[in-house]
């Protein structure tokens, strides 16, 4: 069954690279067995980091590729939820996975660690490493 998820930016980088570790998470959201779930903002950071890491033609490219491919679900957040107060700028990535409904949020990133003292919403943050693994 293909997976729902919000990939956080730090993730995003890891993946993309030709000789990525997690390279096999790209190839999975290109050949449609993993719904990616982005909003404008997020799309917006993709392209400002994955510039810095990679170049602008690269970050381009990702940017563009993720928003033809058919299984890229994108969403506009009329609501934001303000969850994590150490970094607020984190949360388009749990507006997303609100909004969306997807199974998972993955990131590396340590302030998405108090979605796990929250009930409502439940958001289900997993690292790069362990959806890998799923």
């Amino acid at each position: 069954m293909k997976q729902r998820i919000v990939l956080d930016t730090n993730c995003l980088v890891q993946i993309v690279a030709k000789q990525a570790r997690y390279g096999f998470v790209w190839n999975n959201i290109l050949n449609g067995e993993t719904i990616l779930c982005v909003t404008p903002e997020i799309l917006f950071e993709y392209e400002e980091i994955l510039t810095k890491f990679y170049g602008h033609n690269v970050a381009r490219m990702v940017v563009e590729m993720i928003l033809i491919l058919p299984q890229t679900e994108k969403y506009d957040i009329y609501y934001h939820w303000t969850l994590i107060t150490e970094d607020p700028d984190d949360d388009k990535f749990v507006d997303c996975a609100v909004i969306s409904g997807a199974k998972y949020l993955v990131s590396n990133d340590k302030h998405f660690n108090v979605l796990s003292k929250i009930s409502f919403p439940k958001i289900e943050v997993i690292r790069l490493a362990e959806f890998a693994e799923i």
